[in-house]
């Protein structure tokens, strides 16, 4: 199952949202502002991140200001008290499932979450389309350069 942590006006979360639906993913939608989210989702997200809490903190944010706290001097369980008082904190939209997290929406990034035989059967279909154009060039090529030649 994907997971995707939103708030209403983030127009980011709107466009991954279309995109899941529009490939008919199922996902449960989690809206940072308004609904509960347990200590072990925020463990699970910093569990699928790559660089810590660099990821997933917007440092933009008014949350970020307000606090002023250096996160790499803060323990895990801090970490997860301060988000949870604190979720605006995060970047959004966050995508995940049991084994990737996206921060943000990104259309090439985020077909990483369809299902591998629908990547298989896209790129065979895609490959088998550049072969047509392909073929359809070099036959262009070799009948304007083999015209024959009128009597």
């Amino acid at each position: 199952m994907i997971f995707i942590y939103t708030v209403p006006s983030c127009s980011s979360c709107k466009k991954a949202e279309e995109w899941l639906r529009a490939h008919d993913l199922d996902y449960k939608e989690i809206n940072l502002l308004t609904d509960d989210i347990k200590p072990e989702e925020i463990k699970k997200i910093l569990s699928l991140t790559e660089e810590g809490t660099e990821e997933i903190i917007s440092k933009r944010s008014k949350a970020y200001a307000r606090l002023n706290i250096n996160f790499d001097n803060v323990s895990v369980n801090h970490l997860i008290d301060i988000i949870e008082e604190n979720r605006t904190l995060l970047r959004r939209p966050l995508i995940l499932d049991d084994k990737r997290l996206q921060v943000g929406y990104n259309e090439d990034d985020i077909r990483k979450f369809l299902p591998r035989s629908y990547r298989k059967v896209k790129m065979a279909k895609e490959s088998e389309e550049i072969k047509a154009i392909v073929l359809d060039r070099e036959e262009r090529e070799y009948l304007a350069t083999h015209k024959p030649q009128e009597a």
